[in-house]
């Protein structure tokens, strides 16, 4: 297949363009100026140029508290963005995956979520995000949106190498505990999508292959959980490790609010495509040996 990726430089969007050649897709990935999300009269354009077999849709405003002060390129890029770019998926009859958040629920209860609990985002950034889901299931009946969480990996700005920057650099950090969910690895984010595309493309509209699906780590934890375990691994590889101190998001105050309790419950996506959630412990291990084999 020729898969167009929109985004080129962030994680998922690496992720993908190293994970999709592998099983012998083409791969077009386009940021900006190319394709921009912001630009409604450049998208089609671009797709029809490309000419792709399937879209993936990686490029996202993604910047959670910077929304709270500037909604409306956060709703361009998200929302009418994503719908347009679905739109010209839609036009050339070929599959469409869009990459979606956790932050779309309120997290006040009743976690492992599944696709049909109640939404209720706390932040511009999830709405933005709930918002390009609608548009994009509206204008393509042969979507897929992928509900992902803390999203990580060895490239980009993320939880993951921020810890690792600042357990260098420090004696002791404080990290949040009372925020639950689960790592989602980039690069199991991009196996689980080259794995559904070649379904996708043989999947006509209505197929219940399309819609909503939920894919993070395994199993849940916190914050400070995760970040536990990103120092246990890390002092294994020889590396800098500061003392941890466990606080609440009371302690820890930004401009957006988070979901307290945002965890997925994966299962959907494993019953219909065959796609467990991956250990988020199996892809730490990975991710910090290919780290250090870059000297990182």
């Amino acid at each position: 297949m020729r898969v167009l990726i929109a985004g080129r430089t962030g994680q998922l969007a690496r992720a993908l363009q190293d994970r999709l050649p592998r099983d012998g897709h083409g791969v077009i990935a386009l940021g900006r100026p190319e394709l921009d999300l912001g630009d409604p009269a450049g998208i089609a354009r671009t797709v029809d140029a490309a000419a792709p077999d399937a879209v993936v849709n990686a490029a996202a405003y993604t910047a959670v508290d910077r929304a709270e002060a500037e909604p409306e390129p956060a709703f361009a890029i998200n929302a009418e963005g994503a719908g347009r770019l679905a739109r010209a998926a839609a036009d050339r009859d070929i599959p469409f995956v869009q990459v979606s958040t956790d932050y779309v629920f309120g997290g006040d209860g009743g976690a492992p979520l599944d696709e049909a609990a109640p939404t209720g985002p706390l932040n511009v950034y999830g709405r933005s995000k709930l918002a390009g889901e609608a548009a994009v299931l509206a204008a393509h009946p042969r979507s897929l949106v992928l509900r992902a969480a803390w999203v990580c990996g060895p490239h980009g700005s993320n939880f993951l190498r921020t810890m690792l920057r600042l357990g260098a650099e420090r004696e002791q950090l404080s990290v949040v505990s009372d925020q639950l969910g689960a790592p989602t690895f980039a690069e199991d984010l991009a196996d689980a999508i080259a794995r559904l595309l070649p379904a996708l493309a043989a999947r006509p509209a209505g197929d219940p292959g399309f819609g909503i699906f939920h894919l993070t780590g395994w199993p849940h934890t916190s914050w400070h959980g995760f970040a536990e375990a990103i120092f246990k691994e890390a002092a294994a590889r020889g590396r800098r490790v500061p003392a941890l101190t466990a606080i609440p998001s009371a302690a820890y105050p930004a401009p957006a609010r988070r979901p307290a309790d945002a965890r997925l419950d994966c299962g959907r996506i494993e019953r219909i495509h065959g796609i467990p959630a991956p250990d988020w412990r199996v892809s730490l291990s990975r991710c910090l040996d290919a780290l250090r084999d870059e000297g990182q």
